[in-house]
């Protein structure tokens, strides 16, 4: 049985959900296409609830005391479309962090809320305090950055982008699988979800050293191949050379 306000909830989404498509397409798009971010993003997926999932979280937002209806649904309820921003390392949150910024300092985005960083990892916590952000842990160990973003203050419409690593993303997508809609109750598949976050952190850790081994070899190697032109110099050409300093 679906209550008058979850009618009402339903029908303001699906009166809206052409609008909500056009606005996260257009989210989508800003990273597909942006010229500098080809290097640092990954892929992106775009996901709009469907309307069970939706009628699912308004009854889960009713046991917790909470009604939503047709006059505060796109109020209450931030995440109607999705744009997840996947990465390979560490270093590459950075870019599109600053790409994001950049759309809401222009005005082309509003920000539905400050940035919120989810991380239980003390190296993770350590880099993002670092760019300003004041991570929170979840019970679950779920890492992820989330940000609102609106088309102007005065409209209804929001999408959230979230930017994760690939390997956030394998975590998320089995965490998903094991406790949406309803909470895993195993205590073993809640200990193995946290080992397996644990991995991940690892993973993670080990992609960003693999990275930055690469670049110190790329380093190396150009730094040497200077030293090895200037060493094949011939010889006349040496003798030209010292005698035009002299």
């Amino acid at each position: 049985m679906i209550s008058k306000a979850h009618k009402s909830a339903l029908k303001a989404f699906s009166d809206q959900e052409h609008r909500i498509k056009l606005f996260a397409n257009t989210v989508l798009q800003f990273f597909v296409s942006h010229p500098t971010l080809s290097t640092d993003v990954h892929s992106v997926k775009l996901r709009v609830k469907g309307r069970d999932n939706l009628l699912g979280k308004l009854k889960r937002k009713k046991d917790l005391g909470v009604t939503v209806s047709g006059e505060n649904i796109f109020e209450l309820i931030t995440d109607l479309a999705g744009v997840r921003v996947f990465h390979i390392h560490a270093a590459q949150f950075k870019p599109i962090h600053d790409a994001i910024m950049t759309q809401v300092k222009s005005g082309d985005w509003v920000l539905g809320e400050d940035p919120k960083v989810f991380s239980w990892d003390p190296e993770a916590d350590e880099f993002f305090r670092g760019l300003g952000f004041d991570p929170e842990i979840r019970p679950t160990f779920y890492t992820s950055v989330h940000y609102l973003v609106r088309p102007s203050a005065e409209s209804d419409l929001c999408c959230e982008i979230q930017v994760r690593t690939l390997f956030e993303e394998i975590w998320g997508e089995v965490d998903h699988s094991m406790n949406y809609p309803r909470p895993v109750q195993s205590i073993a598949c809640r200990e193995q979800l946290r080992a397996l976050s644990k991995l991940v952190g690892t993973g993670g850790r080990l992609v960003d050293s693999i990275i930055r081994s690469r670049e110190e070899a790329d380093t190396l190697n150009a730094s040497l191949s200077v030293v090895a032109g200037a060493s094949s110099i011939p010889t006349n050409s040496r003798k030209a050379l010292s005698s035009a300093s002299k």
